[in-house]
């Protein structure tokens, strides 16, 4: 492996800050966030906002939001990743017969980062985006995609990591979290009742690609007040089935 080129680490660094808070910062924020010289934040700012990966905002032009640039390279990816693509158009197949929001999301370390996503129709609804990461162990998608990993790959995801709380709701135990995956694999359909939003349960089932892996989940979103048991059970075979038709769009033949 070569070796890491610290300008164009600290320049990334810089950028994945704006994935967080209201996706604005100023170079006071930058320095105190990755403790580096003023001088070098305000020349790689400098040097970020000329090749418009950043751009002053026009009533402050002391902070910066992301530029056209990253929302390219973004777009190029997302064409060149057929899942997303495939994913939102099922996602609003599911979307329309349920009139609830759905989302598809994919498996990174320990967080579940959402590509595709269609918004329920009601007025009280889930509020999110796609792009959003949350951690795994705090959604239906993410506890799909854990139970879906290899032992040692399971073992390596959740031991000696904190499990940080969404909610009151959330498993912040790991045994407890491997007990609840086991149900999931078990029933392979996973549940989240107000673990990542006090307001809204969710169900989520596998997606998978033509060699049957597990490379994503969709889910159903669903707030409280519309939940009950009943529509938990037809939830669950609402979102089976639309991850089976976006498997199938992936090239997997089998069953699901």
């Amino acid at each position: 492996m070569g070796r890491l080129v610290p300008a164009v680490t600290r320049s990334l660094d810089i950028l994945e800050l704006f994935l967080q808070g209201d996706g604005t910062l100023s170079a006071p924020e930058v320095i105190r966030k990755l403790q580096l010289p003023r001088t070098t934040v305000h020349e790689l700012l400098t040097t970020l906002a000329a090749r418009n990966y950043l751009v002053a905002l026009p009533d402050q032009p002391a902070r910066y939001r992301l530029g056209v640039r990253t929302y390219q390279l973004g777009s190029r990816y997302a064409e060149q990743l057929d899942l997303a693509a495939e994913g939102q158009q099922v996602a609003r197949e599911v979307a329309e017969t349920c009139e609830e929001t759905v989302h598809v999301a994919i498996l990174e370390d320990a967080d579940v980062i959402y590509i595709a996503k269609v918004d329920s129709t009601h007025a009280v609804r889930m509020v999110s985006a796609a792009g959003r990461r949350l951690p795994a162990h705090c959604t239906s998608v993410g506890k799909m995609l854990l139970a879906s990993l290899p032992g040692a790959r399971l073992d390596a995801t959740i031991e000696g990591r904190e499990l940080a709380a969404m909610t009151p709701n959330s498993i912040t135990d790991p045994a407890e979290l491997r007990a609840a995956l086991a149900v999931v694999r078990e029933r392979g359909i996973a549940v989240e009742h107000r673990e990542s939003n006090p307001d809204v349960s969710c169900v989520a089932a596998p997606v998978r690609d033509s060699v049957g892996r597990v490379v994503a989940a969709l889910s159903i979103s669903v707030p409280m007040i519309r939940w009950s048991d009943e529509r938990q059970a037809d939830l669950e075979q609402l979102a089976v089935k639309g991850a089976g038709q976006l498997s199938t769009r992936l090239g997997h033949r089998g069953q699901v």
